[in-house]
């Protein structure tokens, strides 16, 4: 009997670490070179569970090429990655007249130059459709940053923001990510909290803004997630002593989770910029940065190579986490959240359907908390059943009343997501509650509607 409990007892841990694994290798993106995938890339595909890559223009030699590549890495990967590029226009644009497709405008251009809604929509229009075209489902773009230094170099000199007024640059971003949004691309506003006053570029080394940077560098960021904005928010290496004594922002639970989050209210995913950038490998060490990253609420490490020290970079960094959460330095809590947001975007975009993400079998009926809450003027409930049931999915309201039937019929067993949307219904500001039923399970929790 006491060998049996041993047994069980490590066969928990097992289940349970591989699972703990498969979450934190969603929160892991990485790189690799040429035009082709290699043994490496592939294992951490398969068999790692990585959540996404980014490519770069020496991955991409022609349109016919980038499509059968980024095809294939659908094709090895366990869960559907997001497959990224950085496609601002201008001087940061991977696909251009080198690879088979044009030039386009500069973001300082389109906002400053033409300062025209037009322009500006016709530019991303084209873009949105090569990323659809061959295969993409995020673009890495647009740069949110205000134009307050013509000559930083990461950002002016490169001519990547659109301009030094914030409200035109949230024009012209919101204008940007709207044509992103109508091909299905996931868009990602970068950099947060402002990198447009460095005078370092943070690719280069420790990059200080405490005496250029000012609060309006995130009106942007306030105006977008205001307008309901909810796809992808880079952190930038930027270290800022008004906003934290101690730490970059990349590293910083003070200015990804209190100030981006509470403060702004932003309730999509979260990436780093790049975490092999001197302003973090010149100042950290590999463990330290991946433990900082994480528990300051990034849901996404962002790497741009594919090996470290000869082995898999991807197996390093999830071995890493893992053994962290192990210790008790980062709470299950924190992988769990990054999971969901991540699981949540690919769902709302299409990138898996209603299949649990690891493509396994739920061994037991949830209802899980709605994400985001509170919301307006949606969100997303999920739900898995663990064998085919008759499920039933209800809102009411706290006198008891039913105010929406969401689901009412049978369901294969899996991992589901139901959007919620107020736009059918009456609804105003209050509490609600969501019930599910299947088979003899019935469970109800609360959701909270901010108008």
């Amino acid at each position: 009997m006491k060998l049996f409990a041993v047994y069980f007892l490590l066969t928990f841990e097992i289940i349970f670490s591989q699972s703990l694994k498969e979450k934190i290798g969603q929160m892991v993106w990485v790189g690799f070179s040429g035009t082709k995938l290699n043994d490496t890339i592939k294992v951490d595909l398969a068999k790692r569970n990585i959540g996404g890559v980014i490519l770069f223009a020496n991955n991409i030699s022609n349109p016919t090429q980038i499509k059968l590549l980024n095809d294939t890495i659908k094709l090895f990967a366990k869960t559907p990655p997001f497959i990224a590029v950085d496609q601002e226009g201008g001087k940061v644009a991977r696909l251009n007249s080198s690879n088979g497709f044009s030039d386009t405008y500069t973001a300082y251009q389109l906002g400053s130059v033409f300062n025209s809604e037009d322009s500006t929509r016709k530019t991303a229009r084209t873009m949105a459709n090569w990323l659809k075209q061959t295969g993409f489902n995020v673009n890495l773009a647009p740069v949110a940053d205000v134009n307050v230094n013509p000559n930083s170099p990461a950002i002016g000199k490169l001519e990547r923001s659109f301009s030094s007024i914030p409200i035109n640059v949230f024009y012209h971003v919101n204008w940007f990510v709207d044509e992103f949004n109508k091909m299905n691309i996931i868009t990602c506003l970068k950099h947060f909290p402002g990198h447009g006053s460095a005078l370092q570029d943070s690719h280069l080394g420790f990059t200080d803004i405490t005496n250029t940077w000012t609060e309006n560098e995130l009106l942007p960021y306030q105006y977008l997630i205001n307008s309901n904005y909810n796809n992808l928010v880079m952190i930038g290496h930027l270290y800022n002593s008004k906003l934290d004594q101690v730490y970059p922002a990349s590293l910083s639970k003070k200015v990804t989770t209190d100030l981006l989050r509470t403060s702004l209210g932003f309730n999509g995913v979260t990436i780093t910029d790049g975490m092999s950038m001197q302003a973090i490998t010149a100042n950290y060490t590999f463990d330290q940065s991946i433990e900082l990253a994480v528990n300051a609420g990034n849901d996404i490490l962002l790497f741009t190579g594919t090996l470290r020290l000869g082995t898999s970079l991807a197996s390093q960094i999830i071995d890493i986490i893992e053994s962290k959460v192990i210790q008790g330095k980062i709470s299950p809590n924190r992988i769990e959240e990054s999971y969901q947001r991540i699981k949540s975007l690919k769902m709302k975009n299409g990138i898996i359907t209603s299949n649990e993400i690891a493509n396994e079998i739920p061994n037991d009926f949830v209802l899980y908390q709605n994400y985001p809450n509170p919301f307006n003027p949606s969100t997303v409930i999920s739900y898995q059943i663990s064998y085919y049931s008759h499920v039933i999915l209800k809102v009411y309201d706290v006198l008891g009343r039913e105010v929406a039937t969401l689901l009412d019929e049978y369901k294969q067993p899996g991992l589901y997501n139901y959007q919620f949307s107020i736009m059918n219904y009456q609804l105003t500001t209050g509490v609600y509650f969501y019930q599910m039923r299947a088979g003899n399970f019935v469970q109800t929790k609360k959701m909270i509607l901010l108008r």
